[in-house]
This record gives C-alpha cells, sequence and structure tokens, in this order.
C-alpha cells in the first residue's frame, strides 16, 4: 500500500516554492495553513513535523523540527528562527531565536531576537526580551525577562528554575518582571543572572545587573542592581495556614498593575518604533501582527486573573472579619471594572508625546542613515537618546498606574 501524506497538494506546493522537506511522507500539514504564509527561502521542515492554524508563518532560514518531532499551531516564526523540537502553540518567534527538543511554548509567548532555550523548556504568557537565554529543564511562565547587550552579554535562567506562578488559593495574579520595559528596551542594560536549582515566588521585581546564586528562592522584590544575591531556606516548622486572606494584596496588586502597564508600553514600542522592521522582510507584518496579537493575549490574561480575585473578596473579607463594612479589599471588587478599563489597548495612547515625539524623530534619522536591522540601530542611539526614548514609555507607564491607583486609595498602592 503506498502511503500518501495528507494534503499533498500543500506540500507539493511547498518544495515548488524551494522549501526543504527531507522525508515528505512524515510532514502533516492542517488543512487551514495557508501555504503563502512559508518562504521558500531556505526554510527545513524537518521529519515528523506537524504544521497547523490558519495563522502559521514560517519566515525565511526557519528550520523547524532539527532535534525531534514538532508539532506548531497558530504561531508566528520570523527570519532563521530554530524551532528543534516539541510543541508550540499561538506564540511568536523573532529573528534567531530558538529552543531545544522538548520544548512546550505555549500562547501569550514572544522571544525577540536571539532569544533562546535548552531543552525541556515550558514557557507560557512569556516575554524575553533579545539576548535572553534560558537553560535546561525550566518552567518560566508568566514574567518578562530584559537586560544584556549581546549574545555575549545577556540574561540567562540557569537550568532546573522555576518561576512560581500559582497561589495556594489557585490564584495567577502572579507576573513577575526582570528589568523592566522602558530600559529594557534599549538594549544597554546589563544582564540579569538566575542561578539553576533556584526559583521565583511571583510577583516579583528585580533589578537590572543582579546576579542570583544557584539554589537560592526569590521571594521578595530587589530593586537595587548589581547586588549578588543569596537566599536561605526556610527554618522548619509549622504554623497555621489561613488561605484566602490576602494579607498582602495591596503588594500583589502593585505588582500586577506595573505589569499591565510595562505591556501597555511595550505594545506602543511595537506600534511606533518596531513596526518598519518588521515591514521590510518578506512575511514580517504576519508576524508583527502576531506579536501585537500576543502582547493583546498577555494584557488579557493578567486582567482575567485580576478580575478572578476581585470576584473571591467579598468571601475572603467574610471569612476575614466576619463583616463587609468598610473594609479597603471591597474597594477592589468594586472598582475592578474601572481598574481593567484603564490598561485597555490605545493605539494612540497620548501619554508623554513630549518624549515619544523627539525619540521617533531619531529613530528616522538613524535609519535613513543607515539601513540596518533593528538590533544595531537601537544600539546605535546616543545615550541622550535612548533616555528620551526611556523617559516616553517610562511615562506611559507612570500614568497607568496612577490612573488605576486612583480607582483605589483604600488600598494605598505605589506609596
Amino acid at each position: 500500500m503506498e502511503l500518501e501524506p495528507r494534503n499533498r497538494h500543500k506540500i507539493i506546493a511547498l518544495l515548488d516554492k524551494g522549501v526543504t522537506i527531507p522525508n515528505p511522507v512524515t510532514l502533516d500539514v492542517g488543512d487551514d495553513v495557508q501555504v503563502d504564509q512559508i518562504s521558500g527561502q531556505g526554510v527545513t521542515l524537518y521529519p515528523g513535523c506537524r504544521i497547523y492554524g490558519s495563522k502559521t508563518v514560517i519566515s525565511r532560514g526557519a528550520r523547524i523540527g532539527s532535534e525531534g518531532p514538532v508539532t506548531m499551531e497558530d504561531c508566528l516564526v520570523g527570519p532563521r528562527v530554530q524551532l528543534k523540537g516539541g510543541y508550540f502553540g499561538k506564540s511568536v518567534f523573532l529573528e534567531k531565536s530558538s529552543m531545544g527538543i522538548g520544548a512546550h511554548v505555549r500562547e501569550g509567548t514572544i522571544l525577540e531576537e536571539q532569544s533562546s532555550g535548552a531543552h525541556c523548556v515550558g514557557l507560557k504568557q512569556t516575554i524575553l526580551f533579545p539576548f535572553a537565554t534560558l537553560g535546561s529543564l525550566i518552567n518560566f511562565c508568566d514574567c518578562l525577562l530584559s537586560g544584556g547587550t549581546s549574545r555575549k552579554d545577556h540574561s540567562e535562567v540557569g537550568s532546573s528554575y522555576i518561576h512560581f506562578n500559582f497561589s495556594p488559593t489557585g490564584d495567577k495574579i502572579t507576573p513577575s518582571l526582570f528589568g523592566d520595559v522602558p530600559r529594557g528596551v534599549m538594549l544597554n542594560q546589563p544582564p540579569i543572572f538566575l542561578g539553576g536549582q533556584g526559583g521565583a515566588v511571583g510577583p516579583l521585581r528585580l533589578g537590572f545587573g543582579n546576579v542570583v546564586s544557584a539554589g537560592t528562592i526569590l521571594r521578595k522584590d530587589v530593586l537595587n542592581e548589581r547586588r549578588l544575591i543569596m537566599g536561605k531556606a526556610h527554618r522548619g516548622g509549622e504554623l497555621p495556614l489561613a488561605l484566602n486572606r490576602y494579607a498582602g494584596l495591596s503588594r500583589m496588586l502593585e505588582k500586577n498593575l506595573l505589569y499591565l502597564a510595562s505591556l501597555v508600553a511595550l505594545e506602543q514600542w511595537y506600534r511606533h518604533v518596531r513596526r518598519d522592521f518588521f515591514h521590510g522582510e518578506e512575511l514580517g507584518k504576519w508576524v508583527y501582527d502576531g506579536a501585537l496579537d500576543n502582547l493583546k493575549l498577555a494584557r488579557e490574561e493578567r486582567i482575567r486573573r485580576l478580575r478572578a480575585v476581585a470576584e473571591k473578596m467579598p468571601q475572603s473579607v467574610r471569612r476575614d472579619n466576619g463583616h463587609e463594612t468598610g473594609h479597603p479589599h471591597l474597594e477592589f471588587c468594586r472598582n475592578i471594572d474601572e481598574v481593567c478599563d484603564v490598561f485597555e489597548d490605545d493605539p494612540a495612547l497620548p501619554s508623554a508625546h513630549g518624549h515619544r515625539d523627539p525619540f521617533l524623530e531619531a529613530l528616522a534619522a538613524q535609519k535613513r542613515d543607515q539601513d540596518s536591522d533593528y538590533i544595531s540601530v537601537i544600539q546605535s542611539f546616543p545615550e541622550a537618546v535612548s533616555k528620551e526614548g526611556t523617559k516616553w514609555l517610562q511615562a506611559i507607564v507612570d500614568d497607568r498606574c496612577e490612573k488605576a491607583a486612583g480607582f483605589l486609595p483604600a488600598m494605598n498602592l505605589f506609596r
């Protein structure tokens, strides 16, 4: 009996475009995959690949499945990306990013240029800025990692690291910022190192240039920079367990609002700075749109998790003190809609045009003077220009946080 792959006509069309498919019989191409969204320039689809989803884009020079079978569904793959083995769903991979075998990468994830993960890495709602490197056997969901200036000077997460992103009460208001957006996008900050066999209990913040020793579990913010951080184990013993008390709610809200505001700032960066760099590529418009979609997904995920906790507040307050009158946590429940509306998408966000416009003018001039890639252009800015761009984005973050906190005066946020 002669074996014939599903959608044989699409596989033939890919071969005719120049896609390298060493064993076409082993390739499964879904009914909704668009052949015109797969480049014929240097793309290799190794044996055992399953390509699904109408949104899937595979750009020039991409290599899919070089170490093991790959299942890909609605992923946007930029130029010269390597996805070596595993599952990849509703994620975006920018130029020269890569993931090793055994990867499990899910929605809301963006790997920017030259970022990477070794084998057996799990990501979801994760954003890695350029050059960030993850070791093996890592679970790094619900966080953003920036810092570093090159592949030789990059933020790194050691093997067997975990970002603890799920609380005993079943909540996920746990996003962590390792570095930040306003300075991180300038690609001129010192890298962050998270030592292997360690972890971080979200939500928290970590400053640039910090080195966390192997085996350390981060449980609080470290905003000082260029520090060596060494943790110690908890003292043994037993304590009463009181779930759903939310004693640290103000701290958790601050971290969530800051993370949401950072996503808003990053969206503005993509809209005003990154867009033209994407549009210069063969399939770049699709990849750009996919990146914006994933930033929207990340925002919606954080809002959904906030709403879920807000709904628990009346019951939590009753359990805590037997009555609801005047408790500050109820303000969070009552005003959750207004808080979430602060972070709705606004392509024409008016915040900080006084800093934005001079930066964008400098960007336009720089692009005229040197027809180069995104990383080279951003890193060629004089320090004064980079600072102007950082002020623009930081003003967006501050403005969103201030507006959201204004609906929660009893919580005393950002004081």
